[in-house]
């Protein structure tokens, strides 16, 4: 099974920049896609090919948006608890459905209910549960930025995106152990994939060195991703596969020579329940073979798994 997570960085964007070709050529069999940034009026259904679509799109216009594409119409939806859209092959229109956020949401993603941030399903056609995931891009600590004043790209802001951004990690610890434990109960294998917002090693970003203060890179972000993976919990797969390598990195700005020089950054991962993840057969990602040829400032990381 064909496995794929990509940030597309607005569908519409990405459609104009070959979308649909790399769906038929790689031919996965479940794509997690993020940052769709598109309202339900003006998706290209078209593009979505011979798949069913779920998706969460948030109430954020153009922003966000998070999806899932896979072959037959899921068993089950969840998000942290807002209605979904789905769309059936060939159907020229989308259906809102009710989706559950299990038992209790964690009281620190209320707040990002209706962002449009995760989506889970239930495989018809395989005993597994996937999910895709937008996390905040957040911020510099106030601390940071105090040292920083006059060198920060962007306005200080006190450490509110910070702030906020730890918030949704502390939430979502929560909710990814909830998901995770059961799915097991279930019967079924777990993986979560996207857009975490965080590079978990120094081997996960080029420059390391010059990125210690950096948004992403964080002693605590680092650590808190740490604390969700284990080789009983959640294993990170194209690490498993690719231990002692810088990268594969699937972002890079689009600024200056950084996709031409591999200055990028791994963000984008797939993580999975142990066994799913011995499954493993390959990893890796799809990075273009120029700039003129970038369907998004990310790259789409692909996964077979032998199921």
């Amino acid at each position: 099974m064909r496995i794929a997570s990509f940030n597309v960085n607005g569908i519409r964007a990405c459609q104009k920049r070959g979308f649909e070709g790399w769906l038929e050529r790689r031919d996965p069999d479940v794509v997690a896609l993020q940052e769709v940034r598109c309202p339900v009026a003006q998706l290209p259904l078209e593009v979505f090919g011979d798949r069913y679509l779920t998706y969460d799109a948030g109430t954020a216009a153009g922003r966000n948006g998070v999806a899932l594409l896979t072959r037959v119409r899921p068993a089950a939806v969840r998000t942290f608890g807002e209605p979904v859209l789905q769309r059936a092959p060939g159907e020229d229109h989308v259906d809102l459905v009710p989706a559950d956020a299990g038992p209790t949401l964690p009281r620190e993603l209320k707040e990002f209910a209706g962002e449009g941030r995760y989506v889970e399903v239930d495989l018809a056609d395989a005993p597994l549960t996937v999910a895709s995931l937008y996390l905040p891009k957040g911020g510099l600590p106030a601390d940071l930025q105090e040292k920083m004043a006059g060198r920060m790209r962007e306005e200080p802001d006190g450490g509110a995106k910070y702030e906020r951004k730890m918030r949704f990690l502390a939430g979502f610890a929560k909710q990814l152990d909830r998901s995770r434990r059961a799915a097991k109960a279930a019967g079924r294998e777990f993986l979560v994939m996207g857009d975490f917002n965080v590079a978990h090693e120094k081997l996960d970003v080029r420059n390391w060195r010059g990125n210690k203060n950096s948004e992403g890179f964080l002693p605590e972000e680092r650590e808190w991703f740490g604390s969700i993976l284990s080789p009983r919990t959640l294993v990170d797969v194209v690490r498993s596969k690719h231990p002692d390598t810088e990268g594969p990195y699937a972002w890079w700005s689009w600024m200056g020579q950084a996709f031409e020089r591999d200055t990028g950054w791994r963000i984008d991962y797939h993580l999975a329940s142990p066994a799913l993840a011995r499954a493993a057969v390959t990893a890796g990602v799809d990075k273009e073979p120029s700039r003129a040829e970038r369907l998004s400032d990310h790259a789409p990381v692909v996964v077979d798994y032998e199921l």
